[in-house]
């Protein structure tokens, strides 16, 4: 990857290409979609903390500014609305991203305000 890709962000959306992934290898975009079968709050939870958090450790070690944790949730939501999710859920996923790229993560954030 030359510094001009690395420059314009494109290792972001890459990353962004691999979190919705990791989404839909855990919680495939058919199941959001089912009408019949229905997945736990808690199991959709889950999945989306554990990807986060992963985002938020490469927003801390790639020191992401303004625009590129932008360019990181448009690509994520992109992402998740070509592999066939719900808006609704595209949503709650690229908030989720926001909240925890720009707070550091979950868990860490958590404990400190206890």
């Amino acid at each position: 990857m030359g510094l001009l890709d690395k420059l314009v962000g494109k290792d972001v959306d890459e990353f962004a290409k691999k979190l919705a992934d990791m989404v839909a290898k855990r919680y495939p975009p058919s199941l959001d979609q089912s009408t019949e079968k229905r997945v736990s709050a808690n199991r959709i939870t889950k999945v989306l903390e554990d990807v986060l958090e992963q985002a938020a450790d490469y927003g801390k070690k790639n020191r992401l500014g303004v625009y590129k944790k932008a360019r990181l949730a448009n690509s994520f939501k992109w992402q998740l609305a070509e592999l066939g999710y719900s808006e609704k859920f595209v949503e709650i996923a690229t908030e989720g991203l926001v909240v925890y790229t720009t707070r550091g993560g979950g868990k860490e954030s958590k404990q400190g305000t206890a």
